[in-house]
Order: C-alpha cells, then structure tokens, then sequence
C-alpha cells in the first residue's frame, strides 16, 4: 500500500490559517492597524469601500520596512518580535505570531508600499492569493500603506458567509474603536466610501471618548483608577444614570490589548449591585496594566483572550476599584434605612412600584377593600366551614353589595405555581370575566381548563411585535407629530447605520431629518406611544438591532419589529387596571403565534385542575 501522508501546500495551509485569523473585513482592519501600531506610527488612516469586501486600506508612518523585511513579512511565522521561547511572557507588542500578512494575502489581492526614513526608495510588493506577483521599488512616503482588495476572492464560500455591509462595517467600526480607545496618543482616521466617520487626533483618554462616542458621554463618566504592586487599574466607568438595555460600549484592555473577558465583566458589572436594575449594562474603559509574565496572550488565534496566573485576586481588584470609585464620586446611596432604593430604581427605569411596595399595596387594598373588587365571600366561607372565626379582613360587607363586582381578589401571598405545559392557543372565550395582577407581572385568569398565568412583558412584546411587522411590511404606521423636535446626536456607527435602515426606520412611524454631522431631528414617532422618552427609545432601538445583528440570524423587518417591541413594550412593575389586563388578554390571542415572545420566551402557561389538585394532595 502507497504512502498516503503528504505536507500541505504553502497556498492550502495559508488559507487554513487565514480561516483562524481573517474572519471578516474586520479581522483584517485589526491585524494592519496593530501593525501600524508596532511599527511606532504616530498617524493611522484607514480607507474602507464596500464594509471590506472592495477595499480595506492602511496608511500609517512609522518606520516603515527593508526591501528584505517587505518579502519576508509575507512568509508564515516570520517575526520581529520573537527569538526564543522565553520572549513569550515578555510580549508588549500588539503582534507577534507572524501569521496576520501571511494569511491575509492568502485570501486576497494585497499591495504593499514601505519605505524606511533612511531609504530614498521605497519598495512594492503584490501578492494575489498567497501567489507572489511582483516586487519593485517604489518612491513612496515614509511608513507603510496596506492595499487589500477582494477579500476572498478565491474562497467563494467564505465570502458567501459575509453579512450585509451594515453589519459588516459595524464590526469594522468596533474594532477602530477599540484599538483608538487603547492608543489615545496615536491620530486615526476612518473613511467609508470617500466619506468622513472619524477623525481622531491625538489626545488623552477622556476627549478620546468623547470624540468616539459624542458630547454627551462627557456627563457621565467617572474616573477609575488604582495602583498596586502587581497590578494597575486606570479609566473610566458610567453613571448608573446612564447605563442601558443593551450591552453596548464596554471594553477591558490589559497591557493595551483589548480582551473579552465574561470573567472581569462580571466583576465590573456586580460593583453596580443594587445601582442599576439587573438588566441593564453600564458604560466602562478599563485598563490594566500587568507584567506579562502572570498572564499569556498566546491563547486565541486573534489574541482577544487571555489567562491570568491569579484570576481571583485580578477580579476581586477590579470589583473593588470599580465600587470605590462609584462611592467616591457620591454615586453610592447613604445609609437611609427608611430609602427604598428598588423603589427608587423601579421610578427611574420605568417601573412604577417596587415589588415589594406593590405586593404591600395589594394587601393594604384587599384588607381595607378598597376599589372595586371586594369580594370576600370566598375566604369568608373556608372559615366558616372550619368553624373558624372569621377575620375582620375577610369579612364580606354586605351592606355594599351594590357596588360589589363578581369578581374576586386573592390575597398578596398568592403562591406562584410550579410552571405547567405550554398549550395550544385558546379563544378569548374560554376565560371568565374576571382577572388579577399577582406581583405586577403576571396576569391570572380561568379558563375552562385551570389557571391561565399570562407573563405580561412577553405577551406585550409579542402584541408589539406582530403590530411594527404589519406597519414594516405594509406601510402602514401612523405618525404622531411631536410638539417640540428632538435631537438626537449618535456616534459615527451609529449614524451610519441609521443611514442604511432609513426607510425601514420611516416606514416604523418615526420621522427624522439631518441635522449636521451624525446627528438627526426626530419630528415625529409611531403613534400610541405614551408615557415614553422619544430619545431614549429611539437610541434603544438602535442598540437593540445591533445586538440582534450580532446575535440572531433574521432579516431587517425582524429584527426593526423586535427591537421596537423590546423597547416599547409594558415593563415588570406597571400596575394595569382590569380594562388593560383583559385588552392584552384579547390581543395576544388575536396574534398569530401567541404562545412566545419574539425573543422565544413562553407568553403563558395553563395549569390544570389535576395539576392543582396534585399540589393538594387529592
């Protein structure tokens, strides 16, 4: 039998490797820019046509390559940076595995143009998958320009792979943003299609911020900083204020390399315990700076993960910094033990009653019977089937019979039941005429079966859902005009992510017109909204659709219908009346798919009579 064993060629195990590191334009972006930045560029412009696929280019000067190191930065594995196994924990640089040209001009047609200060010329190089075209000198300014043009070119499928340019210049964007939040001292700038999105000069941290996000980061942010013998921790943390729905501009950088890290967020996010509502995330750069030897970097291909000798005493440090600096910037509540601080979070986030304040409320109402269902019939007889005296708080009052309604009030210790099956949909019919709220966050009703237990956020979310798919889908939203226009000032991203879902955003409800660089007007919204900050659900629709980007594979329509019913929807805490239950009640069932929310969480459960009297013993 033949030998079947063989090495791979350069070309094939190029494109292997470029399947680790070239994920999507934006990979690219990252691996050029860290170039730049190891090679001391004090300028870096970056030229994007098409999200990446057309043309990702990087200028930068700094000091530029030899004839021979130009050749050789194209070969697998080929370095600066590292001589021998120990230089591994040593690692200051952004790159050094020697792989990021090599396996990019194994998946595109790439153009190098170097030049050294001391050169009078320079050199050009082009390589068209991984295939050496040409070398020739070049007269050309000091530092390094980087052509990539038809990423994958010669891999169809991968290209295939690719999302919409929104999405993929959405990625392109985070990954500028994070390497020109980790190199404030550095000038960048970004073009997309010949226009503007950034222009960045060289700053400190803060007015690297603003200039990222918009002025009205300026506001809110808290400096956060300390100093130890092993480690060291500088930046900046949001007002709990300001924290939002979605998990947006978060970013950790150790050693000026961004990481994800769920570990260390888990830190930053638990200073906040009892700021925020648990579904909100805060706004945070933090930089930590540590010697190389207690960590390795050599762990993910994109060099986004990291180990930790001591991973517990870096994230009790975190968690530590975070909250002194929260607490010495007076964010911290004093200690009022008559404060309610759930109560006050409940009011600020759109809650209007904490649960343990609306449970109190409950009782209060079914103790005195106020409002109008006071019918204690029912808990009057167990008593007196037992041959029990009956409480005062239980005793019906006949002498109001006129206003009684026939419906009935169960107490605020109501237990929640073990959750039953989903079900097929029932008709509005098969419930009786009365319902109850329990915990502000669920709806009771009968129905012939049982129990019905309505989760009235999903339930709303799916109402709001199928509503803002039919106006998307069909033109038919009604704009209620608002009095005062607002503005609304959004990061480049975001402005130009606005741009590419205008008509779609329009076809919404919302009206909105150009108001000078990445910022809008909003002169009117979907109607029906009440009680809602225009602003703030419009800027949540927005981080809502990016994260469904990143998250979920659905078209725009979804994706738009999704985020404006997450945004609009009722929240846990709203005390509805009995018109407002039954209303929800008769829309979720006229829906389409009323057993789940968009997000695929169940709308309700039916608990049968056997299912009851299990819990019974009978």
């Amino acid at each position: 039998m033949r030998d079947i064993i063989h090495l791979l060629p350069d070309s094939i195990a190029n494109q292997i490797a470029a399947g680790e590191v070239v994920q999507r334009p934006s990979s690219v972006v990252k691996e050029l820019i860290e170039n730049s930045i190891d090679a001391g560029a004090e300028n870096i412009h970056v030229i994007i046509r098409e999200a990446g696929r057309a043309l990702i280019q990087v200028i930068d000067d700094g000091i530029g390559m030899s004839m021979t190191d130009a050749r050789m930065s194209f070969e697998r594995h080929a370095t600066s940076k590292i001589t021998n196994a120990d230089d591994l924990f040593r690692i200051r640089t952004m790159g050094f595995r020697g792989e990021a040209l090599a396996s990019i001009a194994a998946v595109a047609q790439v153009e190098l143009k170097t030049k050294r200060k001391e050169d009078e010329l320079g050199t050009r190089i082009c390589i068209e998958g991984s295939r050496f075209i040409r070398q020739e000198p070049e007269a050309c300014r000091t530092g390094a320009s980087v052509e990539v043009k038809n990423l994958f070119f010669n891999v169809p499928a991968r290209r295939n792979f690719l999302k919409s340019n929104s999405v993929e210049m959405r990625h392109v964007i985070d990954e500028f943003q994070r390497t020109a939040l980790s190199h404030p001292h550095i000038s960048f700038k970004l073009h997309q299609n010949d226009m503007e999105v950034y222009q960045l000069p060289a700053s400190k941290l803060v007015k690297r911020i603003i200039n990222l996000f918009g002025r009205n980061y300026q506001e809110q942010l808290v400096v956060c900083q300390e100093d130890t013998p092993h480690l060291k921790i500088t930046g900046y943390v949001g007002k709990p204020g300001f924290a939002k729905k979605t998990r947006g501009e978060q970013f950790i950088f150790v050693n000026e390399r961004y990481i994800r890290s769920n570990y260390l967020v888990h830190a930053i996010q638990n200073a906040y315990e009892n700021l925020i509502p648990q579904e909100y995330f805060p706004f945070f750069v933090i930089f930590l700076e540590i010697d190389p030897k207690h960590i390795d970097v050599n762990v993910h291909p994109t060099k986004t993960e990291i180990k930790f000798v001591d991973e517990r005493t870096i994230y009790g440090l975190v968690r530590a910094t975070v909250k002194q600096s929260l607490g010495q910037h007076n964010i911290t509540p004093s200690l009022d033990f008559s404060y309610d601080i759930n109560l006050d979070l409940q009011k600020k986030f759109g809650g209007e009653q904490s649960e343990k304040t609306s449970r109190d409320l409950d009782y209060e109402r079914f103790r005195t019977g106020s409002g109008q269902n006071r019918d204690f019939r029912h808990w009057e007889k167990l008593y007196e089937d037992q041959n029990l005296e009956v409480p005062q708080e239980f005793r019906f009052d006949r002498e109001n019979t006129s206003n009684r309604s026939d419906e009935m009030i169960l107490p605020s210790n109501f237990s929640k039941f073990p959750p039953g099956e989903p079900v097929s949909p029932v008709h509005t019919g098969d419930y009786l005429p009365f319902t109850y709220q329990l915990h502000n966050r669920y709806i009771l009703t009968q129905v012939k079966s049982g129990l019905m237990m309505i989760d009235q956020v999903a339930a709303h979310q799916r109402i709001l859902f199928e509503k803002y798919l039919s106006h998307l889908q069909n033109h038919t939203a009604t704009i209620q005009k608002l009095l005062f226009p607002i503005s609304v000032e959004l990061n480049p991203g975001d402005y130009s992510l606005v741009m590419d879902i205008r008509n779609e955003i329009t076809s919404l409800g919302f009206d909105f017109e150009l108001f000078g660089k990445n910022a809008i007007i909003i002169n009117g919204v979907p109607s029906g909204f009440k009680d809602i900050n225009e602003k703030e659900v419009f800027e949540g629709l927005i981080d809502q659709y990016k994260h469904n980007q990143e998250k979920l594979e659905i078209k725009t329509h979804e994706n738009l219908a999704m985020s404006m019913a997450r945004y609009t929807c009722v929240r846990e805490g709203k005390i509805m009346d009995e018109k407002e239950r039954k209303s929800l009640i008769d829309q979720l069932f006229a829906c389409k798919n009323p057993n789940y929310s968009p997000f695929g969480e169940l709308t309700f459960y039916i608990f049968t009579i056997a299912q009851l009297a299990g819990h019974f013993k009978k």
